[in-house]
């Protein structure tokens, strides 16, 4: 099968393509490489100039070119799988569709539909990026900014998108509720993210030496409030200093992929986010790598992919004072570390590793 996946976030469509090579695929990456974070690419996809001449410079490039036609599948990673207007994405769109099979969206970040779910009355969430369970917005900005996406000609795309892809993949257990609310079963298949475990080896000293706990919180420089890892650095920050030696803090921000991998292995315990029901790629390669995480971890999660039997991640409520009585704990009980630790790549290679995802993307592209 001959594949195009246009666009990419924090390496997913990167991770992907490699195991998808391996089962024997012919396939190509088109993406800015999830920016800073330079991930592999075929196909470059970086918008190198500001303003119009930027845009009809990669407009260009893209639509008169062949660099994407040919393939039996297209996945774009969001409606917004370029950066560019609304307009020119229609543009390669239907250029896509017509010297292209079948075209289909992955939902894994925020669009329209995610956010149609979280201001809907029946929202099955009970927290989110945007708001608290009592239902008050986390940061009003924040929530206005994501708003975006509902209006205007950006929303309309969306919807555009929505009624005329072959089918939709999601990573998260968010985004696949918000998508169920617009597509059935048969257009839609949960794949979750793609771990690389041939990449990733477990790391090579021991969790909490001497009771020590190293914590690590690596982060988007723009994204903290949303995140909530402003939060989650201000209390770690005051307990560590409280720890008397027994805790340390290590914080990066926008780092390249390969250099953040490389740093957050020198941690025991990664600070992912506060208010998300599940785990993403940030703790999923961490918990590859034999390390412990503080996370989404809800039971509804594990009901969701079935999992019984190992719950590695430490979930974090979404409130300051329930992630700081949840770090002191860990702090004070270092041994219990250990058992999460151990688990953690087992729990990856049964749900994500990349060879996984890559064949439930296969199963459902051929069952359209």
């Amino acid at each position: 099968m001959r594949i195009l996946l246009l666009g990419d976030y924090s390496n997913y469509h990167a991770c992907l393509s490699a195991a998808l090579h391996r089962l024997g695929h012919d396939v190509v990456v088109a993406s800015d490489g999830s920016r800073w974070m330079d991930t592999a690419r075929s196909i470059d996809t970086t918008r190198n100039f500001p303003g119009p001449l930027g845009g009809a410079w990669l407009y260009a490039k893209l639509r008169w070119t062949k660099m994407l036609r040919g393939f039996d599948v297209v996945q774009i990673i969001s409606p917004s799988f370029v950066t560019l207007r609304p307009r020119r994405l229609r543009s390669l769109y239907k250029m896509l569709r017509r010297h292209n099979g079948k075209v289909i969206l992955c939902a894994c970040g925020t669009d329209k539909a995610f956010m149609d779910m979280i201001c809907a009355p029946d929202c099955p969430l009970p927290y989110s990026e945007y708001r608290l369970p009592s239902g008050k917005k986390i940061n009003s900005e924040i929530f206005e900014s994501a708003s975006r996406w509902q209006q205007g000609a950006i929303g309309r795309w969306c919807d555009e998108v929505y009624g005329n892809v072959d089918g939709v993949t999601t990573a998260l257990l968010e985004y696949h509720l918000a998508m169920q609310r617009i597509f059935d079963d048969s257009r839609l298949k949960y794949i979750g993210i793609p771990i690389d475990l041939h990449y990733i080896t477990p790391i090579d000293h021991p969790i909490a030496e001497n009771g020590r706990v190293k914590l690590f919180l690596g982060r988007h420089r723009d994204r903290k409030a949303e995140k909530g890892t402003d939060i989650m650095e201000e209390v770690a920050t005051r307990v560590c200093a409280q720890s008397n030696g027994r805790a340390s803090l290590d914080i990066v921000e926008n780092l390249s992929y390969a250099e953040y991998i490389q740093r957050m292995r020198s941690a025991d315990v990664v600070l992912d986010q506060m208010y998300s029901l599940t785990p993403a790629t940030n703790a999923l390669l961490a918990m590859a790598a034999g390390q412990c995480v503080v996370s989404g971890g809800e039971d509804m999660y594990y009901d969701f992919i079935a999992e019984k039997t190992l719950h590695p991640i430490f979930n974090t409520p979404p409130t300051a004072e329930g992630f700081e009585a949840l770090l002191r704990n860990i702090i004070n009980n270092p041994e219990q570390l250990l058992c999460a630790a151990n688990v953690g790549r087992e729990f990856v290679a049964r749900h994500y590793d990349s060879k996984i995802v890559a064949n439930r993307c296969i199963e459902f592209w051929e069952s359209l």
